[in-house]
């Protein structure tokens, strides 16, 4: 799939899918009867998310209500609510780091500012390369787990100091990056 980077979103250009992922789209639409296409709102922000950017600006957001004919409010209530959606650049890496009770009962708290030291930066940031982004967020529904990291669409469990830096590590090495202070 193509990707619009952020300038492209930023400049005015016409937002608008790949012809790859309007097949996605019209696959997608084609499962719902007409009057409850609405039904793949969620879908449809993923994709806009991997392909329109890495976020979701007010933009691509008018741009998926125009798709599926709702009102922008609609979509903006849905982005807003769901942590998964991005409404700001993040970094190719997004740290979600649950922040429950049963999280904090085990951990979650130290494993948040040892993110926070290790990288440079606080709940919220990227690094300013652009690598990583640490963001805590509610229940991630794995509290037998505890403390719990989502990074993409895997799962990390029973976080530790040692789990941590591993996962950074395989971040660094899957980009063949050189960072110095780690």
């Amino acid at each position: 799939m193509s990707a619009y980077s952020h300038d492209t979103i930023k400049t005015g250009k016409e937002i608008k899918f790949s012809p790859e992922a309007q097949k996605f789209v019209d696959k997608h639409l084609a499962k719902y009867p007409e009057g409850k296409k609405k039904s793949a709102l969620l879908p449809l922000l993923h994709l806009a998310q991997q392909e329109l950017g890495g976020w979701l600006s007010v933009d691509v957001q008018d741009y998926i209500a125009t798709i599926l004919n709702i009102k922008p409010i609609e979509v903006y209530e849905v982005v807003t609510f769901y942590s998964q959606y991005y409404t700001k650049p993040v970094g190719k890496y997004v740290f979600e780091v649950c922040r429950t009770s049963p999280c904090k009962l085990r951990g979650s708290d130290e494993i948040v500012e040892y993110i926070e030291n290790k990288l440079s930066i606080k709940d919220g940031q990227t690094t300013p390369d652009g690598m990583f982004t640490l963001k805590t967020v509610e229940c991630l529904a794995a509290c037998g787990m505890a403390p719990v990291m989502q990074c993409g669409l895997p799962y990390h469990e029973f976080l530790t100091e040692e789990k941590v830096d591993k996962i950074i590590n395989d971040c660094i090495a899957e980009n063949k990056i050189s960072r110095a202070f780690f």
